[in-house]
């Protein structure tokens, strides 16, 4: 999931000129835990690296989706 969220934003630097941010947090456990990573692209200047609001959530299990749905 954290290297889907990295080629996206590097796409979109890259490739299509946006500005892009992407943060990346790990669970507790060494593996297997809950793994978080927030991509903001935007055209504008970003001022804050977290998401405020997801236009889109790609979850892998349901564990993720109720951990970080909210």
């Amino acid at each position: 999931m954290i290297t889907a969220a990295i080629i996206l934003a590097e796409a979109a630097v890259i490739h299509e000129g946006m500005n892009a941010t992407q943060s990346q947090s790990y669970g507790a456990a060494a593996r297997g835990g809950a793994t978080r990573s927030d991509v903001i692209i935007s055209g504008d200047t970003i001022y804050y690296p977290e998401v405020n609001q997801a236009n889109i959530l790609v979850c892998l299990t349901q564990e993720a989706y109720n951990t970080y749905a909210g």
